[in-house]
C-alpha cells in the first residue's frame, strides 16, 4: 500500500538531489572559469 508513496518520495528525492548537483556543478564551473581567467590575467585584479 505504501509502495506508491515510496516511489513518489524516491523520485522526488532523486530529482531534487540531481538538480542540486547540477546547480553546484554549474557554480563550480563558473567559479573555476573566473579563477582561471584571473590567473591568466596576471593576478587578482586588485
Amino acid at each position: 500500500m505504501s509502495s506508491e508513496i515510496d516511489n513518489k518520495v524516491g523520485s522526488f528525492g532523486y530529482g531534487s538531489g540531481f538538480a542540486l548537483i547540477v546547480v553546484l556543478f554549474i557554480l563550480l564551473i563558473i567559479v573555476g572559469a573566473a579563477f582561471v581567467d584571473n590567473g591568466f590575467d596576471g593576478g587578482y585584479g586588485c
